[in-house]
């Protein structure tokens, strides 16, 4: 297929914001001064690209005149752009079609930390041209909007994410209930009409902590839990009751455990499973004999599958899924010839090809990103093979000034394999560079994949080489790197970062002098944990909201309860970190601020005051201890944020003390103290 890139007069208004450069020549003039900070940390202006059912309108979410996104829906075939929804005090946030003529949303404060929203995020529907606007859930002590007669839902009522059957006024919802200390306690399923406002609950077989709709979006899947027994559960189409599909710990999963997927149009449920595999791979599950099929729809050699199926006109016509980069299996020719078309128009780009269930047009949508790009979103007519551009996220982001980044593998010291990602600036050589080792958070997660990332594209932008270990207990990239990584805080996870570092040493890229160790959360306590126990190896390190003493995670702080649930610390963390017990011992080796005396290098510490995953309280008690012998330390606390930064205000401010604290330590040579 011949496809042509354009920006057409329909779309004027929106191309405004989708005119970055395209992802092509690399290189930044060495007299060029790096972008601005706020080009890094502002908003996304343009996103929730969605096409209606039958695929004749588009709904997008725009900036308007207020700073505020509200709801805008084009009409394909007569070019017409209508606002449907729109807010003073807030943004749009969710949307989903309902049906063709219908959309749902809900509501979201960008310009608002946590500490100073006053409001749920709510739920209303309106009509694609803007008429029959009703709210069908609170929004917290905010006014209502409601005119039914029906009463509009509690504040805790949210969007499934699941797309419904679209071919009526009626929708699922959740509506989570909380025990008397605040925990999820289950999750109700709601039958709502968008129209009317009245809802019916539907008959769970339990606590419900998960429902998946089938493929004529109707409840099909239960997975409830107790403690940390987690049972799946299916629902008959024919009687409406209830049979056990499964059972298995919650938190330690079990090799015969699985996770249903979705269903696809056939009525065949996916699940993933590893069955005999150290990754994760796409299984079909036999309803009928209550077994999984042998063989597996879908394997990635070295991967674990993460994705989702791609539906269209009654069949499955393909797959998403992520491995280095996200990218897509077509089942259906059509399909993949039209892919093939989009990337060799966009060779630069991942384009990500969303279909309408029910299309009755050509119309599709394509999301295009890369490394040095965030996505942008175009409309292709797939009979003249038409490409309009329509939007852009992060518009003021030029490609040409960005960093390529790359997935290697090095060996921790024990032998086992290390992914990473290593960004090295833009036209520098890529040789004796600062390096920043960047630690993800969680730390039981995968850290990243390829695409944009604006903490590292900054860095990259002010000269420093960033890399990103997937240390043991990273998941995504199979069972054995994920088991290796249970009870190893600040131990052989600690060794993995560590050995990254001297990788990139050894490679040539980093400056042995010039390298700091940095991360969020878990990363947070890793930076701190490797100045502790590499104290040659980093000149310095960057804590944003890190644990700083592994007990406290159990017995948190009285300021306010933890958002992690008691059935976690109680099952889950003993195996995966530690029990506070029998592995005292241990907790004090590895926890920052019993080892605060030995951290000497110069320190960056942030935290949120409203912090619910790393309280505050950890963060006070690490500086009153760090800072009795070492003068190096800054502190700083943002009153009104959480468990990391909200608002670009705030992004904005840590990173510019980020940079100027880089630019003292590491940013040139000799700036580090030297080696004792």
């Amino acid at each position: 297929m011949s496809i042509q890139h354009a920006c057409v007069t329909f779309f004027a208004s929106l191309c405004l914001l989708a005119m970055a450069p395209a992802a092509g020549a690399s290189g930044q003039g060495s007299g060029a001064h790096p972008p601005p900070i706020a080009d890094f940390f502002a908003n996304p202006e343009f996103s929730e690209v969605q096409l209606s059912p039958d695929a004749r309108h588009l709904a997008v979410l725009v900036l308007g005149p207020n700073g505020r996104k509200r709801l805008a829906v084009v009409n394909l075939l007569d070019h017409g752009i209508k606002v449907v929804a729109q807010f003073d005090d807030v943004d749009v946030g969710e949307v989903e079609w309902v049906n063709p003529e219908r959309l749902v949303l809900t509501t979201r404060d960008y310009q608002t930390a946590p500490g100073e929203q006053r409001y749920a995020p709510g739920l209303y529907a309106v009509n694609r041209d803007g008429g029959d606007f009703r709210q069908l859930a609170e929004r917290g002590f905010a006014p209502n909007l409601s005119t039914s007669v029906y009463k509009p839902l509690p504040w805790h009522t949210w969007l499934t994410g699941q797309r419904g059957a679209q071919d009526s006024n009626v929708i699922y919802v959740r509506s989570t209930v909380y025990t008397a200390t605040r925990e999820v306690d289950y999750t109700a399923l709601l039958r709502l009409d968008t129209v009317t406002g009245r809802s019916t609950a539907v008959a769970p077989p339990g606590k419900v902590r998960r429902w998946l709709l089938d493929q004529d979006g109707e409840p099909r899947i239960a997975v409830t839990r107790v403690r940390n027994v987690e049972t799946i559960l299916y629902r008959d189409p024919a009687s409406g009751a209830w049979r056990q599909l499964a059972q298995f710990d919650a938190y330690l999963k079990g090799k015969d455990a699985f996770t249903p997927l979705a269903f696809g149009p056939d009525g065949t449920l996916y699940v993933s499973a590893r069955i005999g595999s150290d990754t994760l791979n796409l299984y079909a599950w036999d309803l009928a004999a209550n077994r999984i099929d042998a063989t597996p729809v879908m394997a990635l050699p070295g991967y674990d599958f993460s994705g989702s199926l791609i539906v269209g006109k009654g069949k499955l016509l393909g797959l998403r899924y992520l491995a280095e980069r996200r990218g897509t299996r077509w089942f259906d020719q059509a399909m993949a010839a039209t892919q093939a078309g989009i990337d060799a128009a966009l060779p630069q780009t991942v384009n990500l090809i969303s279909t309408a269930p029910k299309a009755a047009t050509p119309f599709m949508v394509v999301a295009s990103y890369a490394d040095v790009q965030p996505v942008t979103f175009s409309l292709l007519n797939s009979e003249t093979g038409q490409l309009t551009a329509i939007g852009a996220s992060m518009p003021h982001i030029q490609a040409a000034q960005m960093s390529k980044q790359k997935l290697v593998h090095y060996p921790a010291r024990d032998g086992l394999p290390i992914p990473a990602w290593l960004t090295v600036p833009v036209s520098s050589g890529g040789k004796n560079l600062p390096l920043v080792v960047m630690v993800h958070g969680g730390p039981y997660v995968r850290g990243a994949s390829w695409q944009w990332d604006s903490e590292v594209q900054f860095l990259a932008s002010r000269g420093y080489a960033v890399l990103e270990p997937e240390f043991r207990g990273s998941t995504g990239f199979g069972s054995k790197h994920f088991h290796a990584g249970w009870k190893q805080w600040g131990l052989k996870m600690q060794d993995d970062i560590a050995d990254g570092a001297r990788w990139a040493i050894a490679q040539g890229v980093a400056d042995s002098e010039r390298i700091c160790i940095a991360g969020g959360s878990y990363g947070g306590y890793a930076a701190l944990m490797g100045l502790v126990n590499d104290t040659h190896l980093y000149r310095c390190g960057i804590d944003l909201v890190g644990v700083t003493d592994i007990g406290l995670l159990y017995t948190g702080h009285w300021s306010f309860a933890s958002d992690m649930s008691g059935d976690w610390k109680q099952y889950g963390m003993p195996e995966l970190i530690g029990d506070p017990v029998r592995d005292a011992a241990q907790f004090k080796a590895t926890s920052p601020i019993a080892q605060a005396a030995r951290i000497t290098q110069p320190l960056l510490l942030a935290y949120g005051a409203l912090d619910k995953r790393v309280p505050l309280y950890h963060g006070k008690q690490f500086y009153a201890a760090v800072k009795q012998h070492n003068p190096q330390v800054e502190w700083v606390v943002y009153e009104e944020e959480g468990h990391g930064w909200s608002l670009p205000k705030n992004r904005i401010d840590f990173w510019s003390r980020a940079e100027r604290f880089l630019e003292r330590h590491i940013g040139k040579p000799g700036a580090a103290a030297k080696k004792e």
